[in-house]
């Protein structure tokens, strides 16, 4: 069965959440060895992996019981993505450049299922992790959130998980903005997780500052299954009250809740 089969088989079938889709990029025609993936991923992160089928080519196996794919795609990412994407990263330094070469990259998703949508992007980021751990790759491309991602960057980030921290910088893009005198940030992925975007408009905060304070929100948010409402307050202190507003985005499409800080 290929790939393409695979994801028309799924979308038939009830599905309780979206599949995770990344695209970790390669130099000079190399790709994954589906053995070695596989390895990592039973003795680095300590997964069950079961019911494999496939070959390096394409394959489809059972991680902790959640249907995952990977397949070879023998020619680079469409360049306008790759150069649309590169002009907001801010985390990988020379990222149109380094990827401009690339010649080949591979489909990684989690399949749609069952499992709690936290559980899943765990799975995601421990696959893409090995893969990444076991090949040549330089980076992983995710457009769903306009996210670039060099290897090494990716791999630290997936570690975070060996200490109990989840990674949202892997599943987030965080927008960071220089205004006149004033920073906003905004969050672009928390839709996946049912949630509505956040923004920090004009914000007297360091770019920095601003940076980690949204991203212990979102963690919050993710982590804690948290929905914020209109005219609710937010805080990390007994005393800390953080009025949240919600009204048409500024950076995003359609609403997003307003965070004063």
């Amino acid at each position: 069965m290929g790939l393409l089969d695979l994801f028309k088989k799924k979308e038939e079938e009830p599905k309780n959440n979206s599949v995770l889709l990344s695209m970790p990029m390669f130099n000079n025609d190399d790709s994954y060895d589906l053995n070695e993936i596989i390895l990592d991923l039973r003795e680095f992160w300590g997964l069950e992996v079961t019911e494999i089928s496939g070959d390096n080519e394409t394959a489809t196996f059972n991680i902790n019981g959640q249907l995952v794919a990977v397949a070879q795609m023998p020619a680079p990412i469409p360049a306008e993505e790759i150069e649309e994407t590169a002009s907001y990263t801010y985390l990988w330094n020379n990222a149109l450049e380094e990827c401009s070469n690339h010649t080949t990259h591979a489909i990684v998703s989690v399949l749609s299922g069952d499992m709690d949508n936290v559980e899943r992007h765990v799975i995601f980021t421990q696959l893409n992790a090995s893969i990444l751990r076991t090949s040549n790759a330089i980076g992983i491309y995710q457009g769903m959130q306009t996210l670039l991602l060099p290897k090494a960057l990716y791999i630290d980030f997936a570690n975070l998980l060996l200490e109990d921290i989840l990674p949202i910088q892997l599943w987030i893009y965080i927008g960071l903005v220089d205004e006149e005198n004033s920073n906003s940030a905004y969050t672009y992925g928390l839709k996946e997780f049912g949630k509505t975007e956040i923004e920090i408009i004009e914000s007297e905060m360091q770019r920095s500052d601003l940076y980690d304070f949204i991203i212990a929100i979102a963690s919050y948010i993710i982590e804690s299954d948290v929905t914020l409402n209109d005219g609710e307050t937010i805080g990390f202190t007994a005393d800390q009250k953080i009025q949240i507003t919600e009204s048409k985005a500024k950076f995003l499409d359609g609403n997003s809740l307003k965070l004063k800080a």
